[in-house]
């Protein structure tokens, strides 16, 4: 009979350990993860292999072993050979609703003297993508080769791109089967997906935006702060300097969901042409805990006010355009945002049917209306429309209904699509009493409050 306390190299005793409550060794777990990399591991055996994941859970050694492993499984990215001059820094949010901060913040952090390679993702769910809003762009290319992004960083200091297929090859085939198998909601996965790609990224610090309220994946607080407790500590064990904020997505951060209207929402931020102090206040928050991490600022409270004058001087939205332009998109985007961008044929107001101050959102709910529009996809490889979505999108607190404003503005291709999105809306949000104001920034969780070692 095997003993159950020796590392075994057969994937079914490395499943059996685990389903059976064991701590897998290191050396278990990078041959697992070589024979997802390979080929060798069926897929049958990676879901066996997630569920018992999900069930019996990894301690931080064995996550920051997956996360390592995973990371080695493809390219690392080297940046020495560039001499920047800086930190390479990054950003990650676990997604949500009108979450548009990228776009505003790598710029920013490459004008405080960051250099941000953003491999990004698209839309997942009912969550938009940043991929999806960029591609909106007319030319904006997010699939770029290493050289070329490494030279897009060293000119622009940014560029946003979706990952290579070279980049943690045994993340992407691990994700896909877990997508299929129930296992997503699985905290030790989540980290190792999560920051495998990011050590792959070659990065000197990360900071994490994780979301919590009704329109994130982790919609109780303590969920979302039991993944960023472990975000932050496996992250410390890999050698990744991370911090990590809880963010509240009770409403779409952004008034506006969809790619192009959340694109054009950024660019008038970027511009100055408006003022949106929720987004505001999770941009600088998370712009100021990234350049103290990165050695830019003295300390987090430093850092945001750097990333405001950043965004107030307009030099950030100069390194945005010239990554627009650098990634195949028009050079004067941000003069001409409604020339360049798609506008859907239907626009029209949706009102509340009984006046009040809206006092809830689903902001799933929305999210998923915005799907049905078709500016997110029902299914994998699906092209998104990207002119569809809501603008003008009622704050908790707002006066609403037949008298008030409208609880948003929908864009769609047909009047009877619109009609469905209008009706989700009215659904999504509840008339009654206004709720007491919530931050959008709720916590913060650095190494210091999780220890650094695994």
């Amino acid at each position: 009979m095997p003993d159950p306390s020796r590392p075994s190299a057969l994937p079914s005793e490395i499943i059996r350990r685990k389903r059976d409550g064991a701590a897998l060794a290191p050396v278990e777990i990078e041959r697992f993860v070589a024979g997802i990399a390979d080929g060798s591991i069926g897929a049958e055996q990676i879901g066996a292999f997630a569920m018992a994941v999900y069930w019996r859970g990894m301690d931080r050694a064995e996550t920051v072993a997956l996360t390592e492993s995973m990371t080695l499984s493809g390219a690392v990215l080297d940046w020495r050979a560039c001499r920047l001059g800086g930190p390479v820094l990054d950003k990650h949010s676990t997604g949500g609703i009108g979450d548009n901060v990228s776009l505003i913040l790598a710029p920013a952090l490459a004008a405080c003297g960051a250099f941000v390679p953003m491999i990004s993702g698209r839309g997942l769910g009912h969550t938009g993508g940043t991929l999806d809003k960029l591609e909106a762009i007319p030319g904006f290319r997010t699939a770029i080769d290493v050289p070329e992004l490494q030279e897009i960083v060293c000119g622009c200091g940014c560029a946003i791109v979706g990952a290579t297929a070279d980049v943690a090859p045994a993340d992407a085939r691990l994700y896909a089967v877990r997508d299929v198998t129930a296992t997503v909601e699985s905290v030790p996965l989540i980290t190792a997906s999560i920051l495998s790609k990011k050590r792959a990224a070659g990065l000197d610090a990360l900071v994490m935006d994780v979301k919590t309220g009704s329109g994130a994946f982790m919609t109780d607080p303590e969920d979302a702060r039991a993944l960023a407790q472990s975000l932050v500590a496996v992250a410390a064990g890999a050698g990744l300097p991370t911090t990590a904020l809880l963010t509240d997505m009770d409403q779409p951060l952004a008034d506006a969901a969809g790619n192009a209207l959340e694109v054009r929402h950024a660019v008038a931020v970027l511009t100055q042409g408006r003022f949106d102090p929720r987004v505001d206040a999770v941009v600088t928050a998370l712009g100021g805990e990234a350049l103290a991490l990165g050695g830019l600022a003295d300390d987090p409270a430093d850092g945001a006010r750097r990333i405001a004058e950043a965004l107030r001087s307009g030099r950030a939205a100069e390194r945005f355009a010239a990554m627009v332009r650098a990634q195949g998109g028009p050079s004067d985007l941000l003069s001409r945002p409604d020339h360049h961008l798609p506008r859907a044929p239907v626009c029209r107001d949706v009102f509340a049917d009984t006046h009040g101050s809206l006092a809830a959102i689903d902001v799933r709910l929305v999210g998923m209306a915005v799907v049905g529009l078709g500016g997110g996809r029902t299914r994998a490889g699906e092209a998104v429309d990207p002119s569809v979505g809501f603008s003008g999108l009622a704050p908790l607190g707002a006066t609403v209904g037949p008298g008030g404003r409208p609880l948003g503005t929908v864009m769609a291709r047909s009047e009877a699509s619109a009609d469905v999105a209008a009706a989700l809306l009215r659904r999504a949000c509840r008339i009654g009493e206004a709720p007491p104001a919530r931050a959008p920034v709720m916590g913060r969780i650095g190494a210091d409050a999780v220890g650094a070692r695994p």
